[in-house]
């Protein structure tokens, strides 16, 4: 397998580690892209931008890098914040008064961040044209009984994440959550970066599907093996219906699902987007700085610790972020980030200037924490610690 691509001095064990994804752990195609300090010191790519193709993937090549997108979703909440229009603490009603229906009139806007709002699931899934209607799928979530009270316990809000961020953002500023990224993130920082994919830009994107299992998965370690594969055996589990608030699942290849803006999940970007977006929350990237130190420091802050009622093992997250634990394993303590399911990672880690992306047309079985992100953390890891 050729890698392509640059790294700067000191950051060679990271190229290793990405040939042995495709020598040992099946990457079929794949980027990873890492900034430290607001400068591009990793950036490789290799194999196909199809994964059941023969065509080479290229310097921007961009795939679905799946709930990888929620960290960029948190991100729009959080600089709305920053600006003054929007409080943390404000009920949720506030400025959705549809949303006080069913005993959530005191879900308050961290709560959704973090995973604590309690409507992990719809009693009745959407499609996945459903689902792309931003005013059905808004007035769904709205009218949803919470399955325990917001804000006292948490559990991943896979699917419904997208409708919760997206429309508490439309109702703020009158923009849609992707149209919002594109203005105020993508286009300042020029990030291949998308939630809701242009027509334009279609032709960059490669096919994705799911690959078989790697004989060791990485992460989902913190609870017994047989109680994780149970939840997501039974159909009446927390866990299968938060995955499957869309049903059926959406063919991530339809061009109509990649236009779709649903921040929880169907994001596309090149490794370097990924990775640029969170250098430039962090720092300065070509004189860009998205958070302001305040504001890292309040996405970070753990919200949330414990028993995760959805994903059936102990998660951290901060506001909108998942933090480093044995779910999610990140550079250090200190970073914040958000996987894809089954490969892709995005994250910043403010005391080593890291910020990291990484991007794949294969996916695994893996939740939090794919062994071929995680080969390429460690590596990275051995950079900074050097």
């Amino acid at each position: 397998m050729d890698v392509n691509g640059t790294v700067a001095e000191g950051f060679e064990p990271v190229r290793e580690a990405f040939a042995g994804n495709f020598a040992a752990l099946g990457d079929r195609g794949a980027a990873v892209t890492v900034y430290r300090d607001g400068r591009k010191v990793v950036d490789l790519w290799g194999g196909t931008r199809d994964v059941d193709g023969t065509e080479p993937w290229q310097r921007g090549t961009a795939q679905i890098v799946r709930s990888a997108t929620k960290g960029v979703a948190a991100a729009v909440l959080l600089l709305l914040a920053q600006r003054g229009h929007l409080g943390l603490d404000a009920p949720v009603g506030e400025y959705w008064p549809e949303y006080k229906a069913r005993g959530k009139e005191h879900t308050r806007v961290r709560h959704l961040l973090a995973h604590r709002a309690g409507v992990p699931v719809l009693d009745r899934p959407l499609t996945p044209a459903e689902a792309a209607d931003l005013d059905l799928a808004a007035a769904a979530v709205a009218a949803q009984t919470p399955v325990w009270e917001p804000g006292t316990e948490q559990g991943y809000h896979a699917q419904t994440y997208s409708w919760l961020t997206g429309e508490l953002v439309r109702r703020v500023t009158g923009r849609t959550i992707g149209r919002w990224i594109a203005d105020e993130i993508a286009r300042p920082l020029d990030l291949d970066l998308w939630v809701g994919l242009p027509e334009a830009a279609a032709g960059r994107v490669g096919r994705v599907a799911q690959v078989e299992a790697l004989s060791t998965p990485g992460g989902l370690k913190t609870r017994p093996k047989r109680a994780v594969s149970e939840a997501y055996a039974d159909p009446e589990s927390l866990t299968r219906r938060a995955f499957a608030a869309i049903t059926p699942m959406p063919d991530e290849n339809d061009p109509a699902y990649r236009a779709a803006v649903l921040p929880a999940s169907n994001g596309i970007a090149t490794a370097d987007g990924l990775a640029r977006f969170y250098a430039a929350l962090i720092g300065e990237v070509d004189g860009v700085r998205l958070f302001t130190p305040e504001t890292v420091a309040a996405a970070r802050a753990e919200q949330s610790a414990g028993p995760d009622r959805v994903l059936v093992v102990n998660t951290r997250f901060g506001l909108g972020y998942m933090l480093h634990g044995g779910a999610s394993p990140l550079l250090s303590p200190g970073s914040f980030g958000h996987p894809g399911r089954g490969g892709a990672l995005g994250f910043a880690d403010p005391e080593s200037g890291i910020a990291f992306g990484y991007v794949t047309n294969g996916f695994r079985t893996s939740v939090t924490a794919d062994a071929r992100a995680q080969a390429l953390v460690r590596a990275v890891r051995t950079t900074v610690d050097a």
